[in-house]
Order: structure tokens, then sequence, then C-alpha cells
């Protein structure tokens, strides 16, 4: 499962071909979350209130790149890295 970006501790990750809708995932220690894209809201999981506003902060800027990289992991490629 490639990791995108790091925010503070808080890995954001695809898996590949992974299931509808369109989401990406977020571990920070022992938590685990699946958030999706459109609405960034978590749809699996938990993580603690701070890390997730940090993380919807930065995927707010992001959707475009986060889409892509959806895309790309589906195919069984490595998206790379979000800025």
């Amino acid at each position: 499962m490639p990791t995108v970006v790091v925010i503070d501790g808080v890995k954001v990750q695809f898996y590949w071909d992974d299931h509808l809708p369109a989401h990406f995932h977020v571990e920070f220690g022992e938590y685990r979350a699946q958030v999706a894209i459109d609405s960034l809201e978590i749809i699996n999981g938990w993580i603690p209130a701070p890390q997730l506003r940090k993380v919807k902060t930065w995927a707010a800027t992001q959707k475009e790149h986060l889409l892509k990289a959806w895309t790309v992991c589906r195919s069984d490629l490595n998206p790379g890295s979000i800025a």
C-alpha cells in the first residue's frame, strides 16, 4: 500500500485494487480509518479528531490529486507522492 503523504505523523495511503467508493486510508499509531474523497467523511474506522482535522484540511485542497492517485492505484500502479 503506497503512502502518498505523511501529515504530522498521519500516513495517507491507498490500497491496491481497493473497493468503491473512492477513498484513502489514514493511519496514526494504532488508529486506522478510511476517508471518502468526495465528502472527506470517515466511512470506516476512527482516528483522533485533531489528526482528522489536519488530514481533512490538507485533503480539501488535494481532491483532484487524491482521485488521480485512487485511479492509478486501482490499476496496480504506484501513485507517487502528493505534496
